[in-house]
């Protein structure tokens, strides 16, 4: 149908398939934590949830989360390594996993802004987190307990406790972070 023929915008993929499944946005803010006028404002391209956020709607939408992260994967086969998906004012990222649709392990390079923070919402999903840190200096807050990571740090945790990066360096930071989820 139309949908092959141009991809859709994540939101409006996301809206179609909550509603194929009949579910309110109060419903899914209730599978993922999330704040329903969050939701509402990615369903309607207002703002671009990092991938921890679409890795908790493909679980509460009980989807493979190749089907929100497919965007991304065909931009990684057309583009350049160098243009990377912009996902919220400070932060992007590039896919090193884009063939790992069945998998639990996704791995992505984060590059955030010098001295900012993600904007939006705090993440949490549901399994475990790996970063490590190739340039610059981060801030990760886990919970309320606070990890400061330089070039060669890493970092492992229960990713379904809320946490947050923040760069405090002058540079741009880039690393690695390998998502689990089961």
């Amino acid at each position: 149908m139309a949908s092959r023929k141009k991809p859709q915008p994540i939101g409006k993929k996301l809206m179609n398939l909550r509603k194929k499944k009949k579910l309110t946005l109060k419903n899914l803010g209730n599978e993922t934590g999330l704040a329903i006028k969050y939701i509402s404002q990615v369903e309607k391209g207002e703002v671009t949830p990092p991938v921890s956020v679409l890795l908790q709607l493909s679980r509460a939408l009980e989807i493979d989360s190749s089907i929100l992260l497919r965007e991304e994967k065909e931009r990684a086969k057309k583009k350049k390594t160098d243009d990377y998906q912009k996902r919220t004012e400070a932060y992007t990222y590039e896919t090193l996993t884009p063939e790992a649709r069945h998998k639990h392990l996704k791995a992505f390079k984060i590059f955030i802004d010098p001295k900012s923070d993600h904007k939006g919402v705090s993440y949490q999903h549901i399994g475990e987190e790996f970063q490590y840190v190739l340039k610059g200096k981060i801030e990760v807050m886990v919970g309320e307990n606070k990890n400061v990571l330089g070039p060669g740090d890493s970092l492992h945790f229960n990713s379904s406790i809320s946490h947050k990066l923040r760069n405090i360096s002058t540079e741009k930071a880039e690393l690695i972070v390998v998502l689990y989820t089961p």
